[in-house]
């Protein structure tokens, strides 16, 4: 692993075409920037992780009642902190 120490504004380039930039540092947080092609998956890992994991359980929730996994969305969403009701995207 490469460990670099930046201040605000300054750059890291990844490969030709990926730049990571330190927009802002607060306490035990930063954020940063980053500029990428369209193709390349950026994703938070914790997302990942309880998509991951809800998968899992809908998947074992399903073999072992038969189930059709109807409420996945509602426990990815508590999972990751959120509401537990689903959104209407027209609203």
């Amino acid at each position: 692993m490469l460990v670099l120490t930046r201040k605000v504004g300054e750059r890291i380039l990844v490969g030709d075409d990926i730049v990571i930039t330190v927009l802002d540092a607060r306490g035990d947080g930063v954020r940063i920037g980053i500029d990428a092609p369209r193709g390349v998956k950026i994703q938070r890992e914790e997302v990942v992780r309880a998509v991951a994991e809800a998968n899992a359980e809908a998947a074992a929730a399903a073999g072992a009642t038969g189930a059709s996994g109807d409420d996945a969305e509602a426990r990815l969403r508590a999972a990751l902190g959120g509401s537990t009701q689903p959104t209407d995207p027209t609203e």
